[in-house]
């Protein structure tokens, strides 16, 4: 169930540079006469709120090349344009603007073009244009590539010769000897050119798309994967020239996918600092949906002469069992950094920060005695430190870390990070930050100006964590003000934290957001909220599909609870949930609950309901047969029933490692935790909102939670979108998914 999520999703607004500057922050909540001018955040407002994207930094670290995405509510669609930004201030402003709209803007390494990826033409190709570096303008933009299978993740070489760019193609178009272009005669013993190449691809195609045959015949698993069904294309690696866009396929008749699907997460390859080498993540076993183990290659792709070294083969570097994600040259070449898992088939194994020796080959661990997960990596220009992002206790800070494992700094906290750029004089970190009550926005790091103060040797936060040497959080300053037009009209609440002691003496931490205008003197009906994973957390973070906020908008005090399987707590916490879904992780909520009813007496605890997604779905589902404390329920792609839940996901590896083996090998544990065998306790209404195209979690799960809700005549309803996936992401849907689950709660916690 669970899925890494880095860039927020997108969407837009007014006119940036004409927003006032200066949201407040999470625990800084404005003046009593100014929340009174403010109103409860609507719908509306939060889908015209301008989402941001990836970020870029100019090569002089002068500029900040960022997309941000608007969202059209009325025409259903999500547009994301090119922004830049003086990294010394001002206004940010829009660099492009077409009608099918610009992503992923890159700077040349001589910082005078950009490439981005773009669907003028119909298909998403890579795009040109030049740079004035002095006035942070652009000039004659122009479409470089023309690949049938379309162009996407584009990079640009150290020497900006070359570009590097993925592509989901037929493997056996680029492994045939010979193969020739269209209506050419083929020559045996020759190699498939990137023209020949794409005209087999393009012929595939357009033969797929004439067939009246739409049947599949399956030979192997992960036949479908989280959205679709995969086909017989695989994503490869493509070098092309920076000058014409002839291009070459760097993984020819590879039957895998290079890289691996992912969730938004950061880059899984990166060029080395001379050009002539790529480190890639694979996938590249028998069983992918068995395995977690995704592996880095390097692959040489110009010999000493600077001649293209076709004959090349990759090389895996990595050796754990687990996963490897996010390989980074350090600048000087001696080093590759990477996020490292141990365990085989854990996809939430701690996530290690090691370092390989690219002379010696040589893995090692930076920070062994780190009890949390290192979500992203980037080097200081020294080479001698890396930045690291960790979710740590509902925040998402950045650290700093010497290459050999000592001073260990906290850079920044209060809210969550991503995105890490080092400007080259090692001056300025540039990053994307965002917080419960704002959505992300560029933000720069000034690390020359941490306080002065003498460091202080602490313990970390988490039991058994490294010892850590804290300076204070370097200064920072906004450099995007996206949506501090419209955020200066809402009343945010503030989000509270706290603790309490929960089964085996485990200390477990709670939210709790007040609704807008709050009265301590009134009662005020629950939004009890779970997340997701079960490997997930609630925090300091904004969310789009399920905003905290907005819940709290409507009068509603919500509180979320991080139980057992929570990330940000240390490893053993995390495992916490493992064979153990309806066990510890229930009592954890469920204490968390009584806690805040204990603590908070405006809340009335007659007027509570429970919302999940995900194993937060499942939760609800648990919890609609083993308590009756909720005035309602909703249960959004939850599993239901564990059994038939195994035999329609796509991961396998998942329920296997989570219920500890197969339904034929540990039957006991499946049903020991299926909600579905407690069906005669249902009780709580409940909505039930499944997708036709989740396959992570069928909409069986949901069809057969509804047939029987309805059949043990308790109130129920279902929202059912033949159109989203796991999440729903459409506006338009999204809009309907607000109205529809905050309709069901009101209808149940008003009477």
């Amino acid at each position: 169930m669970k899925g890494h999520v880095w860039v927020a999703a997108l969407a837009v607004a007014t006119t940036a540079g004409a927003q006032t500057p200066g949201t407040p922050q999470v625990g800084m909540p404005g003046s009593t006469a100014e929340a009174a001018a403010r109103q409860p955040m609507t719908f509306q407002d939060m889908m015209r709120m301008r989402r941001l994207g990836d970020i870029a930094l100019s090569p002089d670290g002068r500029w900040v090349l960022f997309s941000a995405t608007d969202v059209d509510l009325a025409r259903n669609t999500r547009t994301p344009h090119l922004w830049i930004v003086s990294t010394a201030g001002g206004a940010e402003r829009p660099l492009t603007a077409s009608m099918a709209g610009e992503s992923r803007g890159r700077f040349s390494p001589d910082g005078k073009q950009i490439l981005f990826e773009s669907t003028r033409d119909g298909g998403q190709q890579i795009w040109l244009a030049d740079f004035d570096t002095a006035t942070g303008t652009i000039s004659g933009e122009h479409q470089l590539t023309h690949i049938s299978t379309q162009a996407d993740n584009a990079t640009w070489s150290p020497d900006g010769k070359h570009l590097l760019f993925t592509s989901s193609v037929y493997p056996e178009c680029s492994d045939h000897p010979g193969r020739p272009a269209a209506g050419q005669p083929e020559a045996a013993g020759a190699s498939p050119s990137g023209t020949d190449e794409d005209a087999c691809d393009r012929r595939r195609d357009e033969e797929q798309a004439q067939s009246k045959v739409k049947a599949r015949i399956f030979t192997h698993l992960l036949y479908r994967h989280w959205n679709a069904f995969t086909d017989d294309k695989r994503s490869h690696l493509f070098l092309a020239s920076a000058e014409d866009g002839s291009f070459r396929d760097l993984n020819p008749g590879d039957e895998h996918d290079v890289p691996p699907f992912s969730l938004g997460e950061p880059d899984g390859w990166d060029f080395s600092p001379d050009g002539k080498e790529i480190a890639f993540e694979e996938k590249k076993v028998d069983d992918p949906a068995l395995s977690t183990n995704v592996s880095i290659f390097a692959l040489r792709l110009f010999d000493a002469a600077g001649n293209a070294d076709t004959n090349a083969q990759p090389v895996k570097i990595s050796t754990s069992a687990g996963g490897n994600f996010t390989p980074r040259y350090s600048p000087d070449g001696k080093w590759m950094a990477w996020r490292m898992q141990e365990r085989a088939g854990y996809e939430s194994d701690r996530f290690r920060l090691v370092v390989y020796d690219c002379r010696a080959h040589a893995i090692r661990e930076v920070l062994p005695k780190l009890d949390l997960w290192v979500d992203e990596e980037a080097w200081a220009p020294d080479s001698g430190t890396i930045y690291f992002t960790t979710g740590e206790r509902g925040e998402e800070p950045i650290d700093s870390v010497k290459l050999d494992g000592s001073g260990l700094v906290k850079l920044a906290a209060h809210g969550a990070y991503g995105d890490l750029h080092a400007t080259q004089d090692g001056k300025l970190l540039i990053a994307s930050k965002m917080t419960v009550r704002a959505p992300a926005e560029v933000v720069a790091l000034h690390l020359n100006d941490a306080p002065e103060s003498e460091p202080t040797k602490v313990r970390g936060t988490i039991p058994g964590s490294a010892e850590m040497t804290l300076h204070g959080d370097a200064r920072q300053s906004a450099l995007s003000h996206l949506n501090d037009g419209i955020l200066s009209q809402l009343e945010m609440p503030k989000m509270e934290s706290f603790w309490f002691t929960s089964i085996g003496k485990a200390r477990v931490q709670g939210f709790i957001i007040r609704p807008p205008g709050f009265d301590r003197e009134k009662k005020y009906p629950v939004k009890f909220l779970i997340h997701g994973g079960p490997q997930g957390a609630w925090g300091d973070e904004w969310s789009y599909r399920w905003n905290a906020e907005l819940f709290a908008a409507a009068g509603y005090v919500v509180v979320m609870i991080n139980p057992r399987g929570s990330t940000g707590y240390g490893q053993t916490f995390v495992d916490g949930v493992n064979g153990d879904w309806g066990g510890k992780p229930y009592i954890d909520l469920m204490r968390g609950l009584d806690y805040a009813e204990q603590r908070y007496p405006f809340i009335d605890k007659s007027r509570e309901c429970a919302l999940g997604a995900s194993y937060g779905g499942y939760m609800a589902d648990w919890i609609l047969g083993h308590t009756d404390r909720f005035r309602c329920i909703v249960t959004h792609d939850g599993m239901f029933n564990t059994e038939s839940a195994y035999g329609t996901t796509d991961e396998l590896w998942f329920n296997e490692w989570e219920f500890r083996g197969t339904p034929w090998t540990n039957r006991a544990l499946y049903r020991q935790w299926s909600p579905m065998l407690a069906e005669t306790h249902f009780r709580t209404p409940t909505l039930v909102v499944h997708s036709q195209l989740d396959y992570r979690l069928d909409v069986s799960e949901g069809y057969q939670l509804f047939d029987t809700l309805q059949r043990m005549k308790v109130p129920s309803k279902m929202l059912y979108f033949p159109d989203e996936g796991h999440w729903v992401l459409k506006p338009q849907n999204s809009q309907l998914w607000y109205k529809t689950v905050n309709g069901w709660v009101d209808e149940w916690t008003r009477k």
